[in-house]
Order: C-alpha cells, then structure tokens, then sequence
C-alpha cells in the first residue's frame, strides 16, 4: 500500500507539472513543436519476433502479440497496450540442454496518456510472469514528443523521450529453487525518428533503451536501430537490431527483431 500511494502521488505532482510547463511553451522551440497529445484513434495489432544471444552461446527465440488501443476517459485521453510473449532459450549451459521449447514468458498492461496542453504523458506499466519462474513488476512513466513545426518534408520525424521505473515484488520459483532477486531499474528510451522516404523511417532507441539498474548498480546501454516501412495505412513492416555498448549491467549481447502491424 505505501508503494501504491507514493505512486499515485508521484503522478498526481507529475501532471500538474506537465500542466505549468504546457502553459509556459506554446511556441516552437528549436523549430520543434509539442506533439505528445497527437494520437490516433485506430486500433494497433502488432506480431513481433526476437532472436537474442545472450553470450556463452545462448540463444533466445521470442514471439510477442502486442495490442494498441485507444482509452478515453473524460478529457483524458490515452492509449492502452497489452503485451504477451512466448519464449524459447537454447545453448550449451543451459539445463535444458537444448531444447528450444516454447513456453510463456509475461504479460504486461501498460496506459499512457494526458488531456489537452499538457507538454507530456503520464502512465504506468505492470508486468505479470506468465512461467513459474519469474517477478511481478510496476512502475510510473513519463513520455513526450516533439515533431518539426513546418509542414514541410524534414529528415526528422520526431524526438520522442520516454523515461520508467520498475520495482520487482511477489517473487516465484519452483520448490526448491531460489526465487530471482527483486528487480529495481529506470529505463530509458531516447526515441528519435528519421525520415528516410514519404513511408520508409529509421528510429532509434524505439524497441529497446538503456537501463539502469538501481538493485546492484551498472549499466546496459545498446546501439538500437528500426526500419520501418509502411505499405498502406492499414499495414507495416519492420525490422531492426540491438548491440550493447556498456555492459556493467548484463541483459543481452545482441539481438535482431522484426515486426508485421496491422492497423484498422
């Protein structure tokens, strides 16, 4: 309960410091302008792919359905997003010996939104283990996005930060084996997008950002990079790839990615 209410009261301060600096900035800044509170009212229907090595010759394949859907509650208006994921670990050292068998990995709710003026989103995100191994996890986040104020074609298509802090609690494991230590990190995805064609963007920081883990200390930050290229307004493509850059806080060596959303 004390966790619940120190949320709820970081963002109760949280919006109304969003409402302040919306009235403080109505004009471009830097030829940017505010485009947080621009959002589509269409449903999102995304099939991800994951092939991650996380060293010593350890594989992970990983399938995720993500859904996008618009909240609006009031004058508040936000989106919903629900995660699942299915996932198979292979390699040498590991105890299955191998076996690339997909089992469930977690599901995640995550609602992000604000009202009209605001500079940014508020949201929260909870994370629920799906195997019989694993942590519960919550945490507030704080998003905006800045577009290129002229109407124009621009190589830059947004800048779009987003900054959360999750806390494990409510551990799991099997009998007779030590439950995972509770997870405590800020993760942090300096989203830009480029342009590269009326329907083609390269964006970076979008799918995976850097984290630090405030439990043990360290850092994991990755070179991230999409490609996304849209057929028609009903239907994308994407495919993209991760390297760590700084390591003192381990997660994956690299990993590969791709993507087929469906709009409607």
């Amino acid at each position: 309960m004390t966790y619940l209410r120190a949320l709820t009261f970081l963002l109760l301060c949280t919006s109304n410091a969003l409402v302040c600096a919306a009235e403080q900035t109505s004009a471009p800044i830097l030829g940017l302008v505010n485009a947080s509170q621009v959002r589509s009212q269409d449903r999102t229907l995304e099939f991800w792919g994951y092939h991650e090595y996380d060293g010593s010759q350890n594989y992970a394949d990983t399938l995720k359905l993500r859904y996008y859907n618009p909240l609006n509650i009031g004058d508040w208006h936000g989106t919903l997003r629900l995660d699942t994921a299915y996932t198979a670990t292979y390699g040498p050292l590991l105890p299955a010996q191998s076996t690339g068998t997909y089992s469930a990995n977690n599901a995640m709710v995550t609602i992000w939104g604000g009202k009209a003026g605001w500079f940014g989103n508020v949201g929260a995100r909870v994370v629920a283990p799906l195997s019989n191994t694993g942590q519960w996890l919550a945490g507030p986040q704080l998003s905006t996005s800045f577009t290129p104020a002229s109407s124009s074609q621009n190589l830059l298509a947004d800048i779009s930060p987003l900054a959360r802090y999750m806390i494990g609690f409510n551990t799991k494991a099997p009998s007779g084996v030590a439950p995972p230590p509770l997870a405590s990190r800020l993760e942090l995805y300096p989203t830009v997008g480029l342009n590269l064609g009326p329907n083609t963007q390269i964006r970076f920081w979008d799918e995976n950002g850097a984290v630090y883990n405030a439990a043990g200390g360290g850092w994991f930050v990755p070179i991230d990079a999409m490609v996304t290229q849209r057929i028609n307004k009903n239907l994308l493509f994407a495919i993209g790839g991760a390297k760590q850059v700084v390591q003192t806080y381990q997660l994956y060596n690299w990993t590969v990615y791709g993507k087929v959303a469906l709009t409607f």
